[in-house]
């Protein structure tokens, strides 16, 4: 009798993500004790040594709420003892304030996941985001109208990250948990109305749901799927038509860009807001500051022009347009 179908969906989920992986590399789960990454993790610890892959766990302590030391040291002890991960680390953190609690929260994940993979040799570090965390991701990015990139929502690879779960439903993770005897911690955030990601989980969801039929999280994340081919197109298109507009030197990051009007203006919508949001970057705007609003403000002075002022922008940046030449710069203008 072979293993029960939840079980089979996640290890097949995850051997597909790891297919090509070098042998004798190191894989490391992202585990933070819930259903998800604890079904993640398992599978790790099965699929691995059948890959001739090593397997460890990495476990985030955000040390925001009591008693998470406590808990991280029993994902870690789990992961080693009864799933076979090693190593079996617990990354304790310290979590800011900039952007909000999640944002925050995350970026100490993050950094904190990158420098144990750094420091540990990894090839790839896995993360048990699901179809239902895709689904809100796009919602989130349609109620912030933050455009089709936003909607492509979290990516299957990205970098050393990867997401084996991302066609898998959260009830699919739950049962396998249940059926491998394991018992995922309930994060009391998860349930915690002030977090937006939480309101649309328990609240908007089940009301589409409801009015549209089943479905609708699926629905969104093949959505998430098409957004992101659409997208990765238009961006490898922006990419070659920002080298084409480029007056100035644009290898050195944090350097004034300047770009050509008439260049720019042969340019559709899309693509030219894409070559306009990769200047200002590139001059010094942090990507996670620089909003839609900006980057149209931006292309009036290509679209509009009426000798309008400087444009203002995130992170001391300020856009002008000087004798057909487009200028992006840290103020003040050189």
């Amino acid at each position: 009798m072979g293993p029960h179908p939840a079980v089979a969906d996640v290890r097949r989920a995850v051997r597909e993500a790891l297919a090509d992986v070098q042998r004798d590399a190191l894989v490391l789960a992202a585990c933070s004790g819930g259903a998800d990454s604890l079904a993640l993790a398992a599978a790790l610890g099965f699929v691995a040594p059948r890959m001739s892959l090593r397997a460890g766990l990495l476990t985030v302590d955000h040390r925001l709420q009591a008693g998470s030391a406590g808990r991280a040291a029993t994902v870690a002890e789990i992961g080693a003892r009864d799933l076979g991960l090693d190593p079996a680390e617990v990354l304790t953190v310290t979590v800011g304030a900039a952007g909000g609690p999640e944002a925050a929260a995350r970026e100490a994940r993050y950094a904190a996941l990158a420098e144990a993979a750094d420091r540990l040799g990894a090839a790839a570090v896995l993360l048990g985001h699901t179809r239902d965390d895709q689904a809100e991701t796009v919602l989130l990015g349609l109620a912030r109208g933050s455009g089709p990139r936003s909607l492509s929502g979290m990516a299957a690879v990205t970098g050393r990250y990867r997401r084996p779960f991302l066609d898998l439903s959260r009830a699919t993770t739950v049962a396998a948990c249940a059926a491998l005897g394991l018992d995922p911690w309930d994060d009391p955030h998860n349930d915690d109305p002030r977090y937006t990601r939480v309101r649309v989980r328990r609240r908007v969801l089940p009301v589409l749901e409801a009015e549209l039929g089943p479905g609708v999280a699926e629905a969104l994340a093949r959505t998430a799927r098409l957004a992101r081919e659409d997208a990765d197109a238009l961006d490898e298109w922006a990419e070659s038509a920002y080298q084409n507009c480029a007056l100035s030197d644009i290898g050195e990051a944090g350097k004034p860009v300047e770009l050509s009007v008439a260049a720019l203006e042969r340019l559709p919508d899309a693509v030219r807001r894409r070559v306009l949001r990769r200047a200002a970057i590139a001059a010094g705007a942090q990507s996670g500051a620089l909003f839609a609003t900006h980057v149209l403000s931006v292309d009036r002075l290509i679209t509009s022009w009426h000798g309008q002022k400087a444009v203002d922008l995130p992170g001391g940046l300020t856009a002008v347009r000087r004798y057909g030449t487009l200028i992006l710069a840290i103020s003040p203008i050189p």
